[in-house]
Parts: C-alpha cells; sequence; structure tokens
C-alpha cells in the first residue's frame, strides 16, 4: 500500500486549523463553508499512483479506508484540541490535576471524540465507487456528516459545537432549525464544502465554473447574515441576578451569610430600581426573579439558605427560581442517599413549591464514570460530584406561566430542551455556572449553543450564569440585553411567553435520523454493488 502523500498532511492541518477558527473566540463564521474542503480534497487526494505527468506533478488517487480514517482521525484530534482547550484550565485549576495529568486528560479527551471525524472518513472513503469514482460519496458526505453528528450527540453525549452552530447570526438560515433543527444547516454547510472540494477534483476545463457556483452558493447562504428581522415585541421582564462567585471560593459560615446577604439585597434594590426605569415591568415589579447554578454551598433544605431567599420572595412579591443542591428526591421512589443539582421553584409568598431536578449530568464534573478506569486520577475523583440524575423534564408551574428551566451543559443538547417546549414550556430557562471555564471562548461557545435552542423552539430564553453571559435571548437567537462578564448585578430582561410549537420541537431529531437511515442504505448499496462487480 502506498503511503499517504504530504500534501494530503497539508491539507488535513489547513482544514483543522478553519474548523478551529469558525467557532468563537476567533469565531470566523464565514469561513464554515470552506472549512471541510480541504479535508474532503485530502481524502480523495491522498496516494500517488506512482507515475508522473508531464508538467512533473505528482498524480494522486483516493485513499484507502484506513488511509482515510487517520487523515480524518488526526483533524478531528486537531478540531477538539483547538476548541476545547479549556478542559485543561478546568482540570488543572478546579479538578484537582496536576499539570501533566491535566494534559493528558485533554490529550485522551481529543483521542476519544476526534474518533468521529476518523469514521466520517472511514465511511465516506468505503462509499468511493469503482475505478476510484468519488460522485457517490460526494453525494453521501452531507448525508453521513449530519448522521456522525447524531451519533456524536446520542452516544458519547458530547455535542459540543455542532458544525450548524457557526451560523447561529444567520437570521434567515436558522430558519430552517424550526424544521430540522440545527442538524439541517450542519448539512447545508457541509454540501456547500462539497461542492467546493468537488471543484479540485474535476479537470481544469470544469474547475472554474463549478468553484464560482459554489461560493456564489455560500454567498447567498451565508448573505441571510445580513437580513434582519423586526424587533420581538416583549410584554414581561425577569430579574437575572449574575453572583460572580468565584469557583474555587472557600465557605465559612460569615462567607457563606455575607455572600447570600449581598444577592438578596442586589436582588430587591435592582427590582425596586427597575420598576420605576423599565417600560416592561408593567406590573410594577419583575415576573421572574432568576438565580444561576452557583459553586456556593446553596442546600434546598438549609435554612440558612431557605429562609433569606423565602423572605426575598415575599418581599418582591416574585417567582423566584435558583438554582441549589437537593439532597431529597422530586420525584417518588427516587433514592434518598444521593444530591442533585436543582433548581427550586418559589412562590410570591416564599413557600418553596417545585423543583427541576439535572437530568443530564457532566461527566467528569458530577459525577465520574467508570471510577475503576480513573482511580489514578486521585484529585479529580475527590472534586468531582457524586450527583443523582434527574427524571422529568416538565415545566415548573410559576403561577399559571410554564418555566422550561434546564442547567448549564443540557443546553447543548438540541433534542432534550425541545421535550420542555414539548410538554407546554411557554419560556425557556438556562441556568449555568460557566465560571469553569474561565476567560477561554468555552463561554462564548456554550452562549452560541444556547441561542440555537431558543431558535429551534421558536421561544424566549433566559439566560442566568454566575459569571456570564448572562442574557436574554428572542426567539430569532438575537442577545437583546446581556451584562458584562464577571460582575455582580442584575440584568431586567425583556421576554415574553409563547405557546407556538414548532415542526422540530414536535418531532424531534427525526431529519438526522433520516441522514442516518440514507447514510446506511448507501453503504449497504454499495456493498451489494462491489459484490456484483467482484468475480
Amino acid at each position: 500500500m502506498r503511503q499517504i502523500h504530504f500534501s494530503a498532511w497539508l491539507l488535513v492541518l489547513f482544514s483543522s486549523i478553519l474548523q478551529v477558527l469558525i467557532f468563537p473566540l476567533p469565531g470566523l463564521y464565514i469561513l464554515s463553508w470552506i472549512a471541510f474542503a480541504p479535508l474532503i480534497i485530502a481524502l480523495f487526494r491522498a496516494q500517488p499512483v506512482g507515475a508522473l505527468e508531464v508538467e512533473g506533478s505528482i498524480k494522486l488517487q483516493p485513499a484507502t479506508p484506513g488511509q482515510s480514517f487517520i487523515l480524518a482521525y488526526a483533524s478531528g484530534v486537531l478540531w477538539y484540541a483547538g476548541t476545547c482547550y479549556w478542559i485543561y484550565n478546568t482540570m488543572h485549576q478546579y479538578g484537582g490535576l496536576s499539570a501533566p495529568f491535566a494534559l493528558l486528560a485533554l490529550f485522551l479527551f481529543c483521542l476519544y471524540l476526534g474518533l468521529y471525524h476518523g469514521i466520517f472518513g472511514l465511511l465516506l472513503s468505503l462509499m468511493v465507487g469503482p475505478g476510484r469514482d468519488t460522485r457517490r460519496a460526494m453525494v453521501a458526505a452531507p448525508f453521513l456528516w449530519v448522521a456522525i453528528e447524531l451519533a456524536r450527540t446520542r452516544i458519547t453525549g458530547f455535542p459540543w459545537n455542532l458544525l450548524g452552530t457557526s451560523q447561529v447570526d444567520n437570521i434567515s438560515l436558522t430558519r430552517i432549525t424550526t424544521l430540522t433543527g440545527v442538524y439541517g444547516i450542519s448539512f447545508e454547510i457541509m454540501l456547500v464544502n462539497v461542492a467546493v472540494a468537488a471543484a479540485f477534483l474535476v479537470s481544469k476545463k470544469k474547475r472554474s465554473p463549478l468553484l464560482m457556483a459554489s461560493l456564489a452558493a455560500a454567498a447567498v447562504l451565508q448573505a441571510g447574515r445580513l437580513v434582519g428581522a423586526p424587533a420581538l415585541r416583549a410584554d414581561r421582564a425577569a430579574l437575572l441576578v449574575q453572583e460572580n462567585i468565584p469557583v474555587d471560593a472557600t465557605w465559612t459560615r460569615d462567607a457563606f451569610e455575607r455572600t447570600l446577604r449581598a444577592l438578596t439585597d442586589l436582588t430587591v434594590k435592582a427590582t425596586a430600581a427597575a420598576s420605576s426605569t423599565s417600560p416592561t415591568l408593567s406590573t410594577g415589579k419583575a415576573d421572574l426573579i432568576v438565580w444561576p447554578e452557583s459553586p456556593a454551598p446553596f442546600f434546598v433544605s438549609d435554612p440558612l439558605f431557605r429562609e433569606p431567599v423565602s423572605r426575598m420572595a415575599g418581599e418582591i412579591g416574585s417567582w423566584v427560581v435558583t438554582g441549589a443542591i437537593a439532597s431529597e428526591p422530586a420525584a417518588h421512589g427516587v433514592r434518598t442517599s444521593t444530591v442533585f443539582n436543582s433548581a427550586a421553584l418559589i412562590s410570591p409568598l416564599g413557600n418553596w413549591t417545585a423543583r427541576y431536578d439535572k437530568v443530564h449530568l457532566v461527566p467528569f464534573g458530577e459525577y465520574l464514570p467508570f471510577p475503576r478506569l480513573f482511580a489514578f486520577a486521585g484529585g479529580l475523583t475527590k472534586e468531582v460530584g457524586e450527583f443523582q440524575a434527574g427524571a422529568s423534564r416538565a415545566p415548573l408551574d410559576a403561577g399559571g406561566t410554564k418555566l422550561g428551566v434546564f442547567i448549564c451543559y443540557e443546553s447543548i443538547f438540541p433534542d432534550e430542551v425541545r421535550q420542555f417546549a414539548g410538554q407546554g414550556a411557554q419560556v425557556l430557562v438556562n441556568l449555568s455556572n460557566d465560571g469553569w471555564y474561565g476567560d477561554s471562548g468555552a463561554f462564548a461557545q456554550h452562549l452560541n449553543q444556547t441561542r440555537m435552542r431558543a431558535i429551534e423552539n421558536d421561544r424566549w430564553l433566559l439566560s442566568a450564569t454566575n459569571t456570564g453571559v448572562t442574557a436574554s435571548i428572542d426567539p430569532y437567537g438575537r442577545t437583546v440585553s446581556r451584562l458584562p462578564r464577571k460582575q455582580r448585578a442584575a440584568l431586567v430582561a425583556p421576554y415574553a411567553l409563547t405557546s407556538v410549537t414548532t415542526f422540530y420541537t414536535r418531532h424531534g431529531d427525526w431529519f438526522a435520523f433520516l441522514c442516518a437511515i440514507i447514510s446506511v442504505a448507501a453503504l449497504l448499496t454499495r456493498f451489494a454493488l462491489r459484490k456484483k462487480v467482484e468475480p
């Protein structure tokens, strides 16, 4: 078997850099239309044929399935290293790991999730027809990519930075997500990338027209970002409190009471100030107060936390949602020996009326998968929480207003968030502690993914975070108002209620599953044709 040509490795490196640049913090979203084209070209021009052409260049042919896996796998590892580099700091600074072990954790993470890129390359190579005909593979590529994204979401449970998220600011293009979810945009982006790649795989005579047509299509689709949408009427306002509590704070009783007093005072004063200046507060007070997921030891059953929050709710006369830790189950039959990462609902009378327990926990943050396997990471195992997963995504009822409350990491799962809207949530509320990310690009990546959930479900979304970004997001995914990061402050966040149900809210990931079915059918057909050709 011939070795992979050096030019293919250069194309893989170039593609990986482009893939990193399209997500925050660089956020060069316009590059998404060509980011994967170099990788596809590399897969189809990887092996030297062996003969030199007259002009001295080497003729190249598609890589073998094994070579395609290696090339795409390398791209995936580099992409994860470039976009999820923040894992190192999280593990080192907050996870208790030494620098070498934190670096090892990041490396293993990239090696694991990079497999999805590798599988994409492998499957694409298997689609190459007789005589190294790449046309069938080109047609299949967008379907294969969406199927891989679905697998990343459902199997591994880490759909961080799905390709379509890069176009979250493209209002015209993102309307498709109300039908297909974010996967529909991923499909369109990959389709254009395939067309760009194809221009470099055909004869020079056909190259220019095909390349111009591909880039024109990209320009038309990208132009949707220049198309605005009318401002949406917001007839309510919530007060989102950005606590700005250090993740690694040391807690004594005095520090706890001082912090809690500062937060309640801030909330009461901000509500009073806003009631006289905000036209949205038609009732004279905020409809809803939201405190985020917090690194502070706020326990639902602790009177030192419970009583001040109840007094605050009664003084303001508004419903309050607060992140807290619960030590007893919200649903009958769940074991009481574990704790829950929760969002508690307090009535205007100060009564604790309902609770949402986080369903999708963060591996290595809220629970440790395969504890024996990771026994070497002693510092990490001490820091990881031992939370129990919740059992329901039912909205919380705040006096007839249905709140779809989900916590932090859950916002990156399209199908899970849409279940809140599907069960009647009229506004989405995300509580998050993004302090773990530091000043890396993770906070902006997380915000973009959260914004996409608002678009898919055509809902206003209130994002309350510990360190930022705390914001009000409209159904077009636009950030209507926000607070500066890393400040203790309160945001008057306009919003409105809606009971509209999008096609995606009703039917979930149907488009992604359809792409997976088409991919499987195409692969089976390809294998069947190959057997007929073989003697």
